[in-house]
């Protein structure tokens, strides 16, 4: 059980009341205490980025929550059914939108129009809200806290690819996605609010559907159910490598087929850039206002550096699968045996870091056959898998990072390394089109990779962050190998 039970309210919900109201009853003194929970961990998940901040926020309170046996004991006094999610929905709207107005006084206060500050700003907390409600529905399909996660991450990529394609070929794509939605707003120009309400219409009717689902279904379960497992383990589960791999399989095939698709996508499309985004000057910033006879490898080298954060935060989830084995006390039994705690942090890691550069490679392979196809020229597909295996050291640098914290600040080790994600994934985004220093570009590892197949490879920057995400693992396989297990 864990120790956040000692901060529970001190006092009693209000008594049950007969009628459909009882289903809510406590939700008041549970959002206060969801609240205090998270004063840390919200600015920090805010500042992470909007999509993620919602998912973390409304999965910690619901089925991270049942998972931990946290709500059977909450809901063993007077705290109606649907009291714990109606709190974290209800804070995950609150965080939005402070998001909301932070985005919208940050961008006025650097001389930016303050109705375009405000209407992004409203367009990033729409879009929170539209993955509160994907999140609380995740929440009642499946029965574990990272199936939810890898959810709605999935389906965050799925829209995120469409609202690319629908922009680049500028049809009726980009309205299959709630981020096209908040997008459609375009502040500064337009400042439209229409998109942005049909983004809440859309988080309502999503809540809405996930309370009715809750209702079908038992507390602590989900409505899908896994399959039983085998009775005894094979053979080749003998190592903590072999276990590592067997519990990691589903996630790694699910992120490499998806990074592999978006290399078809992103292909695909390269043919079409130099025709819709040239003299459009705010697409060229995107992507670094090249010359018109540069734009395509302009193109394939900034989706090479967005399909890199996506590896990224494949390597980050795979590392923190070794906290969740940790926290949730499957690791003790393990190294119980001989198995030596680096043995056992060693496994995870390396397939963080062989299944990061694994899909990295599959997104240059499938790139560059839809290159070769395009062009004619064989030599497009070593051009493609080339650009996108230099980012590898720059994925390992995140994933070094998210092993540093597991070991040094296992409590925090989740939050900091996802706001690190969300932070590299902002940088890489908007820190050309908003002219942002030189320096804030550089806390991006993926910024001091060299833009190919626009720019010829570099050893240099490549080594350097091999070396720091050498310095970072090391760092984390020390601090675990000194500090006490399911600390937090």
């Amino acid at each position: 059980m864990s120790t956040q039970l000692s901060e529970a309210p001190a006092r009693p919900a209000a008594p049950v009341r007969p009628g459909r109201s009882a289903t809510t009853t406590g939700t008041a003194a549970l959002f206060r205490f969801a609240l205090r929970r998270d004063r840390i961990r919200l600015p920090v998940w805010i500042a992470a980025g909007t999509a993620l901040m919602a998912m973390f926020t409304v999965t910690r309170h619901t089925r991270a929550d049942e998972e931990a046996g946290r709500t059977e004991l909450l809901r063993s006094a007077r705290v109606g059914r649907h009291a714990p999610m109606l709190a974290a929905v209800l804070l995950a709207g609150l965080a939005c939108a402070a998001l909301a107005v932070a985005v919208g006084i940050g961008a006025t206060a650097t001389g930016l129009p303050a109705t375009g500050s405000f209407v992004l700003g409203a367009s990033f907390g729409a879009c929170g809200l539209v993955f509160t409600g994907i999140t609380a529905v995740a929440a009642q399909v499946t029965g574990h806290t990272r199936s939810v996660y890898g959810l709605v991450g999935g389906l965050f990529a799925v829209f995120f690819v469409l609202r690319a394609v629908g922009d680049i070929e500028g049809n009726w794509v980009v309205w299959t996605s709630p981020i096209g939605w908040a997008q459609a707003s375009h502040p500064f120009s337009d400042d439209a609010v229409l998109p942005l309400l049909l983004c809440l219409v859309a988080a309502v009717v999503l809540v809405l559907g996930g309370f009715a689902l809750l209702d079908r279904r038992d507390l602590g379960a989900g409505l899908t159910q896994p399959r039983p497992g085998r009775a005894t383990a094979t053979p080749w589960l003998r190592s903590p490598l072999a276990l590592a791999v067997r519990l990691q399989r589903g996630a790694f095939l699910a992120w490499a087929l998806g990074l592999a698709l978006l290399g078809v996508v992103y292909g695909a499309l390269a043919d079409s850039v130099e025709t819709l985004i040239a003299g459009n000057e705010e697409a060229l910033a995107v992507f670094g206002d090249p010359d018109v006879d540069d734009l395509v490898d302009a193109y394939l080298s900034t989706t090479f550096s967005i399909t890199a954060l996506l590896a990224a935060a494949y390597a980050v989830s795979s590392v923190l699968r070794a906290r969740t084995e940790e926290s949730e006390q499957r690791a003790e039994p393990v190294l119980a045996t001989a198995t030596s705690r680096s043995a056992w942090l060693g496994s995870h890691v390396a397939v963080a870091l062989v299944g990061s550069a694994l899909a990295m490679t599959a997104s240059g392979v499938t790139t560059g056959v839809v290159r070769v196809l395009q062009t004619g020229e064989a030599a497009a597909f070593g051009r493609m898998v080339g650009a996108a295996v230099a980012y590898v050291p720059a994925v390992w640098v995140v994933a070094g990072l998210a092993v540093a914290l597991f070991g040094l600040l296992p409590r925090l080790a989740a939050a900091l390394a996802w706001t690190a994600v969300g932070l590299f994934l902002v940088i890489t985004m908007f820190a050309e089109s908003f002219d942002w220093p030189g320096w804030v570009s550089d806390l991006s590892p993926v910024s001091w990779v060299p833009l190919m197949p626009l720019e010829p490879f570099t050893a240099g920057p490549v080594l350097v962050l091999t070396a720091i995400a050498g310095a970072l693992l090391a760092a984390g396989s020390a601090g675990f190998r000194r500090r006490d297990l399911a600390t937090g």
